[in-house]
């Protein structure tokens, strides 16, 4: 019998500076300064917290902290909203390019996510094709919210965006979905980090909700969502959800009601709520198996290293494990099959061959 693996299925990486192509700089997307001190957008700028954020220190990082693989996800700031049609393109390919790059040199120890832009279908589908046939990347990751082409904020479970899910659903991908530029179009003063704390978990209720509503995890049985963060507000939320259904079902014809999707076996969620109480509250919505490691690294509000936050990678479930919350066979399972299930699905072959690169 194999021995249990640690896969971090919340995973970041930058690129360094001089990986950046410099249209990319000149136009003001995105950019790493030359001192590795912050990442930089046009009017925005970002501390780099710690030196995990670049490839050969993240290696380091994971051996320290016995993480055998780690799950990629794009950069949130590449996401493409609000950009000209050419530059998002050009950068979501650059992200895309990287991130594969990154597996291909890299299979034992981190399997990449690529990005499309849902706003403009034709050319999403495209590079989701690109992605798997070319790049062999089995990984789609979508933001909760997106500006479409004519500047309308939509969530990403709407209905236009149904051809990304076929495709999804043909090629068996995982999907991530993760917040962000809620500042964009929530009409508040951008303060005390309010969108990153509050906001981004409301974000990804609002897409549980439609993608529970439109009954997409039986309308398409291969593709499996995970939610970043827990999708910590979905899981209060979900009482208030199921009365609002029952109590007003003139505002939901044709929809599926959101008992449906509890616990179903094609959602799942990452444990980075950051106290046990949220995390059993999640345990209590939708069962161990459909729970995944996440860490978020290495952002702050991820799973680091912090004497002030008296944190460290893997501390939730050590300390769900402590309080009876989850089973020592629980939290193996967090790290190991449900990551893998979530990856592939009823896939062994793939399931096996990822193992195996990892204990090569």
């Amino acid at each position: 019998m194999r021995r249990k693996l640690r896969i971090n299925g919340h995973s970041h990486l930058l690129p360094y500076p001089h990986q950046i192509p410099d249209f990319m700089r000149e136009k003001e997307i995105f950019w790493v300064d030359e001192d590795k001190k912050f990442m930089l957008q046009k009017g925005w700028k970002r501390p780099v917290t710690d030196s995990s954020f670049f490839l050969n220190e993240k290696l380091e990082w994971m051996e320290k902290y016995n993480i055998d693989h780690a799950v990629v996800l794009n950069l949130s700031q590449l996401y493409g909203n609000g950009l000209r049609v050419e530059e998002m393109k050009k950068a979501l390919r650059f992200q895309n390019d990287f991130n594969a790059k990154v597996q291909h040199d890299n299979p034992k120890k981190f399997t990449c996510g690529f990005v499309v832009h849902p706003g403009f279908v034709r050319g999403a589908l495209w590079e989701i094709e690109r992605c798997v046939e070319d790049l062999g990347m089995k990984l789609l990751c979508l933001p909760t919210h997106y500006m479409d082409s004519i500047g309308t904020w939509r969530c990403i479970f709407d209905e236009e965006n149904e051809p990304i899910f076929e495709m999804a659903n043909k090629y068996n991908l995982a999907v991530e979905v993760h917040p962000y530029d809620g500042e964009k179009f929530i009409k508040l003063e951008n303060t005390a980090w309010r969108f990153h704390l509050i906001w981004m978990l409301a974000q990804c209720a609002d897409a549980y909700h439609f993608l529970t509503l439109n009954g997409y995890p039986n309308k398409y049985p291969n593709m499996r969502v995970c939610f970043a963060h827990g999708g910590q507000l979905a899981q209060i939320n979900l009482g208030r959800r199921i009365q609002g259904f029952d109590g007003r079902p003139d505002l939901f014809e044709g929809k599926v009601h959101p008992r449906k999707s509890v616990g179903h076996k094609n959602i799942f969620f990452d444990t980075l709520v950051h106290d046990t109480r949220s995390l059993k509250l999640l345990l209590d919505n939708q069962s161990a198996k459909q729970i995944i490691t996440g860490l978020d690294d290495p952002y702050p509000l991820g799973e680091m290293e912090s004497v002030s936050q008296s944190s460290y990678p893997g501390k939730i479930l050590d300390l769900a494990v402590d309080e009876k919350i989850i089973t020592k066979e629980d939290q193996d399972d967090m790290w190991d099959h449900n990551v893998l299930q979530w990856l592939f699905g009823e896939d062994e072959k793939e399931k096996e061959k990822l193992v195996n690169k990892i204990l090569s």
